[in-house]
């Protein structure tokens, strides 16, 4: 093969994110060489014709190139990202174990991105959430139970395919049972080869079974498999995937940009080793610029010259996401016309309500500020002022106050004197200001309805009396909705 050939190849297995709202002339220029794919972030869109104009100039740009974003409703949502998704989290679909609501789910998910022109979504979430502390998946996974969250994993994954949209199982091979972000540093999974294969691989088994597209790898270290490297850039680990579970799609690796990957390595060797590990299209993170990209031909090419990396096994990673390029061509041929997503409409069937609910006339809603999840991002959240047209169909008067110190807690509490108080918050066993802020809401007023936003920690959190089990727009407006009527 000729270099020019290789160096087309490599291309082919990236997936940059960039800044902006248009497309960049940089990034035009690679697509025309041959770049794989792009990967939308919440920053990449404004409206409905923004992003279905961004989109179709990559297209144009080049044609075969696989447009990607994280839309998995609930929290990280990246089309919503203004306003919050109307859609559920899958901790909610998981909880109300709905098989046909979480297959509808999916495909309205599917139908609203192909209608946006986005081609892969790295979605559904197949982490089994075994650790109730974990900072990063929570309410982004089905549940706690491995068969739950594989029937759950499939029926998302045959509905948004069925809307002409790629899925992508994640975070292989289970990040649920962590309490380390792996954005931020390397977490362990510190299981057994049984355990391993009992819990964390049968979301993924039954993802493969239903025909996903994509498997996302995770940067997770798995000591009784690989003790060295993590997932994304260990072959052992990924074995699990080709060998035991059949799977022969292709292989996506989460952000390269997370300390995970490259803490201590850098961008290019860790996209070096993730392709020699078995990894088809590397994500490189956001914002991502030229010289990222050349820097990370370069790495791969002395990976290559060095006999580190073979060039089959580039080429190989290349024919596999032109082959996923084609594949999502022949869903969106066979998917139904292009139309309007119907969202499934939340109900509190799918919370958690620890007694009946007594409808509260003009409410305050004291929401406990507290750091996004870095893959939700900064997204609108909660019940607050950007629902203020619903507050003022289903809760007139209703007050919305947001808190992030004791001394605001207090101010909110003196404001809300004589009045119904909701206390609602992300994570409030788990976030020390969250826990210390309820406790001392509840000392003063016995009264306050606590709802928890996130993921619900029974018995080792303070007393919740709801849990939405999310905090999109969907939920909270569910919420809303439950507090006018009260429990039916």
């Amino acid at each position: 093969m000729t270099g020019s050939a290789l160096r087309r190849a490599i291309s082919a297995t990236l997936m940059p994110g960039f800044a902006g709202t248009t497309l960049p002339a940089w990034l035009e220029r690679e697509l025309a060489d041959g770049l794989g794919s792009a990967c939308l972030f919440g920053g990449n869109i404004a409206d409905a014709d923004q992003v279905r104009a961004l989109t179709g100039a990559i297209h144009a740009a080049n044609p075969s190139a696989v447009i990607a974003t994280d839309e998995e409703g609930g929290d990280v949502t990246r089309l919503h990202h203004h306003e919050g998704s109307p859609y559920p989290s899958m901790a909610y679909l998981g909880h109300l174990d709905d098989l046909p609501v979480t297959e509808e789910t999916g495909r309205g998910i599917g139908r609203e991105l192909a209608a946006a022109g986005v081609d892969l979504n790295l979605a559904p979430d197949a982490d089994v959430n075994s650790n109730p502390r974990n900072p990063v998946i929570g309410i982004r996974s089905f549940g706690a139970d491995a068969s739950l969250v594989a029937r759950h994993v499939a029926a998302y994954t045959r509905g948004l395919q069925s809307a002409g949209v790629g899925a992508v199982a994640k975070h292989f091979p289970g990040h649920g049972d962590t309490a380390t972000d792996s954005h931020l540093a390397v977490p362990t999974i510190g299981v057994s080869p049984d355990v391993l294969a009992a819990r964390e691989l049968v979301p993924f088994e039954a993802a493969v079974a239903a025909g996903t597209l994509g498997v996302m790898t995770s940067h997770i270290l798995v000591p009784a498999i690989d003790p060295a490297l993590p997932a994304t850039l260990s072959a052992s680990v990924l074995g699990l995937l080709r060998g035991r579970l059949g799977f022969r799609g292709v292989i996506v690796s989460d952000a390269l940009d997370m300390a995970g990957a490259s803490g201590g390595r850098g961008i290019p060797a860790a996209a070096a080793l993730a392709l020699a590990a078995g990894v088809d299209l590397l994500c490189i993170g956001t914002d991502n610029t030229p010289d990222q990209l050349d820097a990370i031909r370069a790495e791969v090419l002395r990976a290559v010259r060095d006999g580190e990396l073979t060039e089959d096994r580039v080429f190989e990673a290349a024919e596999r996401v032109t082959g996923l390029s084609a594949t999502i061509a022949s869903l969106r041929r066979a998917a139904p016309p292009v139309g309007p997503a119907a969202v499934p409409p939340l109900s509190p069937a799918g919370f958690w309500l620890r007694e009946p609910v007594r409808p509260m006339p003009s409410p305050v809603f004291l929401r406990l500020d507290s750091t996004a999840n870095i893959a939700a991002g900064d997204t609108a959240w909660g019940v607050a002022e950007h629902l203020r047209p619903q507050l003022d169909r289903w809760l007139p008067g209703a007050t919305c106050v947001t808190a992030a110190t004791p001394d605001e807690v207090a101010r909110a509490m003196d404001a809300a004197e004589g009045r119904p108080l909701v206390l609602q918050g992300r994570d409030l066993a788990r976030v020390g200001f969250l826990a210390s802020a309820t406790a001392m809401v509840l000392q003063r007023r016995p009264d306050a309805l606590v709802v928890e936003l996130g993921w619900p920690e029974f018995g080792g959190g303070p007393p919740l009396a709801v849990a939405t089990y999310g905090s999109g727009r969907g939920a909270a407006t569910c919420l809303i909705q439950l507090l006018a009527e009260g429990t039916r």
